[in-house]
């Protein structure tokens, strides 16, 4: 715990059998609480490694869900377990566990209610191996999606994320899509009712068993993030009634 705040880890899991080990043993156990994998119909022996390492809440979906489905749950899970402070780490070990702590530090001291792991705030996307391509899209996508959203986010796409419980009991992410652009559907109702959001530096690592999306799924992935941020832009204006930004409270 931090400041009496329960502080629960979710790991949104898909065939992580070769990271999640590693992943897990650098979570600093001495703040977080309680960790919860969701696994995504894998694979690989993904849910045997997490039961042999000792994670006691694993949630295995019967068919596929996709990576916001898989958040869905993870979310409804820590919201179950009493957790104050939630924050995603991918189990690919691509996101160092060891920002866990100043993270959670944030929202405990009420200083933030949503804290993200920035891989372009400094030059660690680059540095830690980000394709050259993936770098340039982001970007672009980030300057089009503040434009938009009217907000000056370093990046709109980390996979490094940290919620108050206020945050999940207010947006109506159940609503939005099961696929990648969930997250930024969830930033979009985040900053809709009126939550900020904190970015601090993270480090990432690219190698062959980190997850990643190919050039055509970054495509739809691309177009989809576009769709979302003029939606927003529409709901400010008065012209969209989509219903992912009917609050849960």
């Amino acid at each position: 715990m931090i400041k009496n705040k329960k502080v629960v880890v979710v790991l949104p899991a898909y065939n992580a059998a070769p990271t999640l080990e590693k992943t897990y043993n650098e979570i600093p156990f001495d703040i977080v609480d309680e960790v919860v994998l969701v696994d995504d119909v894998s694979k690989d022996d993904t849910v045997e490694v997490a039961t042999r390492i000792g994670i006691k809440h694993i949630i295995r979906h019967p068919q596929n869900r996709g990576y916001g489905g898989n958040q869905k749950s993870c979310y409804n899970k820590a919201l179950e377990l009493n957790a104050d402070i939630v924050i995603m780490l991918h189990p690919d070990y691509q996101y160092t566990p060891l920002l866990i702590v100043s993270m959670a530090n944030i929202i405990a001291n009420d200083l933030y209610p949503v804290v993200f792991g920035s891989r372009i705030l400094g030059k660690g996307a680059l540095k830690g191996g980000m394709p050259m391509y993936k770098y340039i899209f982001n970007r672009c996508l980030t300057l089009s999606q503040n434009i938009l959203i009217n907000q000056k986010l370093s990046e709109y796409h980390t996979g490094y994320r940290a919620f108050s419980r206020q945050v999940l009991e207010t947006v109506n992410y159940e609503a939005n899509n099961d696929d990648f652009v969930f997250d930024n559907e969830m930033i979009s109702q985040i900053f809709m009712a009126g939550f900020e959001i904190a970015e601090i530096t993270c480090p990432t690592k690219y190698f062959p068993e980190a997850s990643s999306i190919n050039f055509s799924r970054s495509m739809k992935y691309g177009l989809g993030v576009l769709n979302v941020s003029f939606k927003h832009f529409f709901f400010k204006l008065g012209l969209n009634k989509s219903p992912i930004y009917k609050t849960k409270k």
